[in-house]
């Protein structure tokens, strides 16, 4: 059985990291080099990094940030945001990321996902999914939690593991930011409706619920606030998991 993977999540917005909850309130967290080099240091097993703003102004800033980023990981890095083309796939590769993130033009245009698998492997494509509960189900969202979609969400989890997703980055809308705990219900749901890997995201408070989730069966977590706020390290989470039982990796 693979270890699980503990994955910090910078969402960028100019050039530096913010966190609000429920996606909103954002408030200003730091520089991303220095935090994704400092995590990776601290035993991180990847890095997501998401451009939050991802306009044409700042692409140019994101593509170095995101370079110089590369230059001092060890790890891998997975970058999104507003991507919509091959081309900026391509971009982003060449300047460091091991996998590209894609989130809401998929929900459109879900053929994109097989354009980039069927050019760069499956391995390649992180799905990104905003979710929340509405009544019986869970719905999904895109544009960054502002727009319904028609997308129910097992339905668009199992459109974009045929479309050959390689992994999905699934973010609990209710939980984003609250420190209240990962959304276990959807999660499972998510888990029975697809086989490839979930990335737990949304809701982490403390290592007891990182522990939680991946007790339940989750391989990978994500993890924001907690981190940003100096509530506990990568080193003392993956210390305290260790001393729950749970295999982890550690830098070499």
């Amino acid at each position: 059985m693979l270890m699980p993977r503990i994955i910090p999540c910078l969402d960028v917005r100019h050039g530096r990291v913010v966190k609000g909850i429920r996606f909103e309130e954002l408030v200003d967290s730091g520089d991303p080099v220095t935090l994704a080099q400092q995590y990776a240091e601290q035993g991180a097993d990847e890095i997501v990094w998401l451009d939050i703003v991802a306009t044409v102004e700042e692409e140019e800033l994101s593509l170095n940030l995101i370079a110089a980023a590369r230059d001092a990981l060890a790890i891998p890095l997975t970058v999104g945001g507003g991507v919509r083309s091959l081309e900026h796939v391509e971009q982003l590769l060449a300047h460091g990321a091991d996998k590209v993130s894609i989130n809401s033009y998929p929900l459109s245009h879900p053929e994109f996902i097989q354009r980039i698998a069927l050019r760069w492997g499956s391995q390649c494509v992180v799905v990104a999914i905003d979710a929340r509960r509405e009544q019986d189900h869970y719905q999904v969202y895109k544009n960054g939690g502002r727009v319904r979609t028609a997308w129910e969400l097992g339905d668009w989890l199992r459109e974009a593991q045929g479309q050959g997703a390689g992994e999905f980055l699934l973010t609990s809308m209710d939980r984003d930011g609250t420190q209240s705990g990962y959304d276990l219900p959807m999660l499972a749901y998510a888990r029975s409706q697809v086989s490839r890997p979930i990335i737990a995201s949304g809701g982490a408070g403390s290592a007891e619920n990182v522990l939680e989730v991946l007790k339940s069966g989750q391989s990978a977590v994500l993890l924001a606030s907690l981190l940003h706020q100096g509530k506990t390290t990568v080193s003392a989470l993956k210390s305290y998991l260790a001393d729950e039982g749970v295999s982890v990796r550690w830098p070499v």
